[in-house]
This record gives structure tokens, C-alpha cells and sequence, in this order.
């Protein structure tokens, strides 16, 4: 009766839709997903095919040092993107979680190890107040509900307040964050001997995911495995 009276509409358009979540095919042709080939590191997409280029690395991952051990995105930050992203983090378009962490569940296939757990990238508690959740907890508990995997949405804290990355320069990025993570003390026992996941909405340069998976790796960490929901090609 809901849909009938209110029918699902595409996420980032009007065009109505089988189920709620989807993509009408034409936004689906213009959101950017990374299907094939792609960087072991990153997932950003490389020309050529899977099979032969399966632990490929781009030029990026080639000259920034990368903690983690692999990495994958969904899809290119671009238009169709940027608006589910920013759906999911400013709008209260919490909606969007269960259709991006089913992408997320397929791009994450080749990260998974055993007894994985399962982590959001923290946000700092003026920022979660403001924001009145963590997208990337909400992100990353949708998906580890997908793969059956143990989820600790409190595992990192932000220790300092860092302010937005928009306008730093890729080494402004990485100085901004460097040291800007935390275990949590009610948490950091769960770390040490594990593989873990870890998740946010976007990476750029990767300076988030660097210092948070250096925190993570000094506390005992077999290895980190990174996913984003997109990922910014070329960033600078």
C-alpha cells in the first residue's frame, strides 16, 4: 500500500522504479561503477583485462606508499556519485545504505580473509554531533550484515579534530590526518591477531585510510583491507 501511494523512485533521479534502492537504467549507465580490471590497491580502473592484470597497480598506488595490504571501490567519484554520497551524508538519506553496501558486498569479494572484522573510518565526536551518524559506520555495518562478517562500528576513534579535506593538496591530506587516530580503549583487544575491513563512503588521496590503518597495524593487526563506496580518480 506504501508503494502504491508513494512508488519507488530512482536514487538519483524521479524516474520511478521496481523496488526502492534502484537505479533507473539510464542513471545506471552514467554512475560510474568499476566493473574488471582495477587496482589491487585502490580499485580505481585500469585499461586492459581482469585476467591479466589482476594485482595490477595504478600510477598512484605506484608512488604513495599504501599500509594496507588491498583495496576496492564500487564506483568513479562522479555526478551520479556524488549525489547518492552526499544523499547518504548530509540528507539523512539513510536508504541509500542497503543498495550500496550490496555493491560493496560484490566489490569486496576479493578482500575477504578469515574471521575478518569488520570497521568504519571514525568521524570526530563535534562532526557526529553535527552530523548525527557516522556514514561510514552505517556503511559498513550494512555490509558486514551482507558477508556475515563481526562488525566493530567503535573500533578507531578520531582523537583530534581534523576540519574537511576539500581544498588540501594530496601532501596537505596525509599531514593533515597523520596521527589523527586512535584504538579505543574498550575496543583495542579486538586488533591485535585480526584481519580487518575497512570502510568509508570515498577515498581521494587514501591519507584517511593511511593513518587509520598505521593506528590499526601498531596495535597488532595481522592486515587492513580497505573499501570505499567511491573512489576520486587521478586526485592530486
Amino acid at each position: 500500500m506504501l508503494h502504491a501511494i508513494y512508488p519507488p523512485q530512482c536514487m538519483t533521479c524521479d524516474t520511478l522504479v521496481e523496488e526502492p534502492g534502484a537505479l533507473c537504467p539510464v542513471c545506471w549507465r552514467e554512475t560510474g561503477f568499476i566493473f574488471g580490471s582495477c587496482c589491487d590497491l585502490c580499485g580505481t580502473p585500469l585499461p586492459g583485462d581482469v585476467t591479466d592484470q589482476i594485482s595490477a597497480i595504478c600510477d598512484d598506488c605506484l608512488t604513495i606508499a599504501r599500509p594496507w595490504e588491498q583495496g576496492r571501490a564500487v564506483m568513479v567519484y562522479g555526478d551520479k556519485a556524488r549525489q547518492i554520497l552526499l544523499g547518504l551524508k548530509y540528507h539523512d538519506r539513510l536508504d541509500h545504505a542497503p543498495v550500496a553496501a550490496k555493491w560493496m558486498s560484490r566489490a569486496a569479494q576479493p578482500l575477504l580473509q578469515p574471521d575478518m572484522l569488520v570497521a568504519p573510518v571514525p568521524l570526530h565526536w563535534l562532526r557526529l554531533l553535527k552530523r548525527r551518524y557516522n556514514q561510514a559506520a552505517v556503511l559498513s555495518s550494512a555490509l558486514a550484515g551482507n558477508l556475515r562478517l563481526e562488525h566493530c562500528p567503535d573500533l578507531l576513534n578520531r582523537a583530534r579534530y581534523t576540519g574537511t579535506q576539500d581544498g588540501r593538496g594530496r601532501m596537505g591530506r596525509f599531514a593533515n590526518v597523520e596521527g589523527a587516530f586512535r584504538p579505543n580503549p574498550r575496543q583495542a583487544r579486538r586488533i591485535s591477531g585480526r584481519h580487518i575491513l575497512l570502510v568509508d563512503d570515498v577515498m581521494t588521496a587514501g591519507a584517511t585510510f593511511a593513518a587509520a590503518t598505521d593506528t590499526l597495524l601498531a596495535c597488532g593487526a595481522t592486515s587492513v583491507r580497505v573499501i570505499a563506496l567511491a573512489r576520486v580518480a587521478h586526485a592530486e
